[in-house]
């Protein structure tokens, strides 16, 4: 990393990041023009610790006075034992992305819809000027988290058999987590994708040694954690692909986290074998050292396990660990298959001919065509129709099945628990008898991004305004928390409406009357709607790759951004002469010392190395002949506009400020 980049991450001068870093021990030269990608990162991550302890040496040494707290400024807040990172600011009325930052600083790298502990939002509070208490009291038994431990505890253990395993399949963009189950199922996923990157949360199964094994291939880019988290909540065992010829990369680290926070075993995958500049070695060194996973042939526990996924390489003995680890979990892989069905939605979306589809992982009893699914005691709809991940109708779904469900009335979101209501039970409980033709469809209605919400009342605050459509509750999701990471101070992003499917005319009227554009995620746009965003003027474009579409609002973001001034030195006048003194203005002989001086300049006059007065050059003549500029070593009179305390003997720095 350059010097001056990590000077920009920590908001510091050059001079102050070489004045600082030996203090801590980074003794790197001030000649120093990159610094090693670990150290910085190392440097980054703890920079808010380091700065505590700098402070703290100043204050002892007298060097500097101790913070006064105002406790009357301190907000206190009462938080459960976990807390999503979203819903903590909204209690804290923070932004999310600031939130996000401290937990950064603190080295706590997770994404807004994942949970913190008690322990780190106490931390992250007394930098937040927070007092954050625990509420005791807080029964986390009914968070959806726990719903399905809670409904297993329930079961009749005589009645629990052994179920397929539910292997999660995760790691860093393009180290071939895809290519990896195309190997696995012998079909072509990436050709059918976008850019070659998996846009959504899929399920599959297949069966090794006469054993069927559940997949579930979860995207790797960094927008899509909120997904990538998800998919881990589900599963039994976790596959980690890391490319031999690329090591461990920063999505790397966050997978890893995220299956070390799922509590679930997992395999080290090293792909990409087949290549030249492969260094199966390498990797293992990073993942001992930036992960501390120890490969069993290391003497550590972890099963690390050479292929190539392209040339299918190793795939047996990879499903083989996978296996193992299966074996070594026996007691917990377990379901009832004669129990009510239960599971989680794994993805959502409304489809032109079916309407709302989903589809959803069994993981307790059998689901049945005609029954009718419900989430929090809402009814869900009917399912009409069940297909299997090779697109068959199925009459049954067994646990750890993943079933595509159409004949709902409304999508459910993605990570939802979802229940199986029975002929004749009530919905809510009331007595009533569940009637579906009172199910809400309000899963769209107009929002706005909580960055952009924080600032609806400042003025000098500028909004880019957009109307979302996605094919998939997944994609809805993964652009919004994008959209989350852009805002600026100057320019924030304001979702004003989203929804799922095609683009219609009541997005075009919407984006016309808020000076919005209409923005579509594998969406279609039909001949009328065209015509009537060209009648309105209202720009419409549709994208198949989400970071396509980020980059497309990051540069409506730049030309609302004001330009940053740049500040150009002309050159300096020794003041040799005041001829004339009026209210706002001076008439003054000087000696151009360096530079060119040219007329229509700023002046900032200085006496004894301090700034007196900031005024403007509005004025030039050399030889009694009104001129454009002045070279240096010439005499000239100015005309200075400004306040007229400037004497014989000051010095006038000449300027000009430039727009980039």
């Amino acid at each position: 990393m350059n010097i001056t980049e990590l000077a920009r991450r920590l908001k510091l001068t050059t001079s102050e990041l070489f004045d600082t870093l030996p203090q801590l021990g980074f003794d790197i030269g001030r000649r120093a023009i990159k610094i090693d990608d670990h150290i910085a990162y190392k440097i980054v991550a703890n920079w808010s610790i380091y700065k505590k302890q700098l402070d703290a040496k100043k204050i002892a040494a007298g060097e500097m006075a101790a913070p006064v707290a105002n406790p009357a400024d301190k907000k206190t807040i009462t938080i459960p034992p976990q807390i999503v990172v979203r819903d903590f600011a909204a209690l804290a009325g923070l932004n999310v992305s600031k939130v996000l930052t401290e937990l950064m600083k603190n080295g706590i790298f997770i994404s807004m819809n994942e949970k913190i502990d008690f322990d780190a939002a106490s931390i992250i509070g007394a930098d937040l000027n927070l007092e954050v208490l625990l509420d005791e009291t807080a029964d986390i038994s009914g968070q959806s988290d726990n719903k399905l431990k809670n409904i297993m505890d329930k079961q009749d253990k005589a009645h629990l058999e052994a179920r397929p395993p539910v292997v999660v399949v995760m790691g860093h963009v393009d180290h071939g987590k895809t290519k990896l189950l195309d190997a696995i199922r012998e079909t072509n996923v990436v050709a059918g994708e976008a850019g070659g990157i998996t846009q959504h949360i899929g399920a599959y199964q297949i069966e090794q040694r006469g054993q069927t094994i559940t997949f579930i291939d979860t995207p790797g880019h960094e927008v899509f954690t909120a997904m990538r988290s998800r998919g881990a909540k589900v599963a039994d065992v976790a596959i980690l692909v890391v490319a031999a010829d690329d090591g461990v990369k920063p999505q790397t680290v966050e997978a890893y986290h995220i299956i070390e926070q799922a509590k679930i075993p997992f395999v080290v995958a090293i792909n990409k074998i087949d290549k030249p500049e492969a260094d199966i070695d390498r990797v293992k060194s990073e993942l001992s050292n930036q992960l501390h996973i120890t490969p069993d042939d290391w003497g550590g526990k972890t099963m690390c396990v050479p292929i190539s996924a392209r040339d299918k390489i190793g795939i047996d003995k990879l499903l083989d660990a996978v296996l193992f680890l299966t074996e070594m979990e026996k007691e917990k892989i377990i379901a009832n298959p004669n129990a009510s069905a239960v599971g989680t939605v794994v993805e959502s979306n409304v489809d032109k001919g079916e309407g709302p589809v989903a589809t959803i992982l069994i993981q307790n009893g059998t689901l049945r065509a005609g029954e009718i699914l419900c989430f929090n005691n809402e009814p869900l709809g009917r399912v009409r129709i069940m297909k299997n991940y090779r697109g068959e109708i199925v009459p049954v779904a067994t646990p750890a099945m993943p079933v595509r469900i159409s004949g709902l009335k409304s999508s459910p979101s993605i990570g939802d628990i979802v229940e199986v209501v029975c002929a004749g039970e009530t919905a809510t409980g009331s007595g009533k008898k569940m009637r579906l033709g009172k199910i809400k469809k309000g899963n769209f209605k107009s929002a706005t991004t909580s960055t952009a919400a924080s600032a609806e009342n400042n003025a000098s605050v500028k909004f880019v305004n957009i109307v979302i459509r996605t094919d998939v509750l997944g994609s809805v999701e993964a652009i919004e928390e994008a959209l989350e990471k852009l805002g600026t101070a100057e320019v924030k992003v304001k979702i004003i409406k989203k929804g799922l499917g095609n683009f219609t005319e009541s997005d075009v009227h919407t984006a016309f009357a808020a000076k919005a554009c209409v923005l579509g995620f594998n969406a279609e746009i039909n001949h009328a709607v065209n015509l009537l965003a060209r009648e309105k003027g209202v720009e419409v474009k549709s994208f198949s790759i989400i970071y396509e579409l980020v980059d497309f609002i990051k540069q409506k973001m730049e030309v609302l951004s004001p330009k940053p001034v740049v500040r150009k030195g002309l050159g300096t006048i020794k003041v040799l002469a005041i001829f004339k003194t009026g209210n706002n203005s001076q008439i003054i002989g000087g000696k151009v010392e360096s530079g060119l001086i040219e007329l229509n300049a700023k002046i900032e006059a200085v006496r004894d190395d301090m700034v007196i007065a900031i005024g403007e050059l509005v004025g030039l003549q050399s030889g009694k002949q009104s001129v454009v500029d002045v070279a240096s070593g010439q005499e000239c009179g100015v005309e200075f506009k400004g306040e007229p305390v400037i004497k014989s003997g000051d010095v006038l720095r000449v300027y000009k400020e430039i727009t980039n």
